[in-house]
């Protein structure tokens, strides 16, 4: 069974919250972008970008965390 290090692993966890903060503040900046200019100053696009850009980071994260147990075909063991 692999292991992964517990340096490796914060990396990890780093570079997910890293990637949800950048994620989110696009998604909330598009949102209001959008609600000003184009849908009259409603509140959904600001929800709607903010929730998009954390799912994004959320399956981002989830493929980070879990590539490290998959085995890869042209690996053997």
């Amino acid at each position: 069974m692999f292991s992964m290090s517990e340096k490796e692993l914060g990396k990890k966890w780093d570079k997910c919250l890293a990637d949800g903060a950048i994620k989110l503040g696009t998604g909330l900046g598009l949102g209001i972008v959008f609600s000003v200019l184009f849908f009259k100053r409603h509140t959904w696009p600001i929800s709607l970008g903010s929730g998009v850009g954390l799912g994004m980071a959320y399956a981002n994260c989830q493929n980070d965390l879990r590539l490290h147990y998959l085995q890869h075909r042209g690996q053997k063991d």
